[in-house]
């Protein structure tokens, strides 16, 4: 699916910049925000899985990896196919390997048809995804933002979303995770934008930090 249209991300902005003065800030700060867009397939969430809770660089060399061993993208049959110490040779820990195999059992049987997800609503294929052992909640947001295009999820447990937000507020703590869910029901229909604006925020603050 392709990624929301310039017009409609502007759009957006100026609606959430008219909302929330954190948002205003960040917008004035980046404008109006790449978007993160990744195919609709099972690389795609089994990219998002080997990024998980480990730091940016260490992820990217184990995905890069993992790309070598697969010559490109992985696939499920390679994944299945795949010994745990060829996939452990690519870095993957024991238990995003069970993460990765679950879901490409998903994936090759039909359990979780993702060629389908395009025309089911938000929560229902948000629903389809953390059926599957090894997708939680913020990979299927992640999922639905970036291989789907949709406007509203919101992966509200990323620490660096509520960061964000803490950073632009001024706050000296964070926003507790259910807080924050709170916080971002003011930010609907356009949440995902809203990360998509904190995310951009928080990399312009890293890349021009001394």
């Amino acid at each position: 699916m392709a990624a929301p249209d310039a017009e409609t991300l502007k759009k957006a902005c100026e609606v959430l910049a008219s909302r929330d003065p954190a948002l205003a800030r960040a917008c004035n700060s980046v404008g109006v925000p790449v978007w993160r867009h990744t195919d609709p397939a099972y690389h795609s969430l089994a990219r998002t899985i080997v990024y998980q809770q480990i730091s940016t660089k260490a992820a990217a060399s184990i995905w890069e990896r993992l790309q070598i061993w697969a010559d490109g993208l992985p696939t499920p049959d390679q994944i299945l196919s795949a010994s745990e110490a060829e996939l452990r040779g690519c870095g993957l820990s024991g238990p995003k390997i069970r993460h990765l195999t679950t879901i490409a059992e998903a994936v090759t049987s039909g359990d979780l048809p993702l060629a389908d997800l395009h025309a089911m609503s938000d929560a229902e294929a948000r629903k389809a995804l953390i059926a599957v052992r090894g997708i939680g909640p913020w990979t299927a947001d992640i999922y639905l933002m970036g291989a789907l295009g949709r406007l509203d999820p919101f992966p509200h447990t990323d620490v660096g979303l509520i960061e964000s937000l803490r950073l632009l507020q001024g706050a000296d703590d964070r926003l507790s995770f259910r807080e924050f869910e709170a916080h971002a029901e003011t930010w609907r229909p356009w949440r995902a934008v809203a990360a998509h604006i904190l995310w951009s925020y928080l990399n312009h603050l890293r890349q021009n930090s001394p």
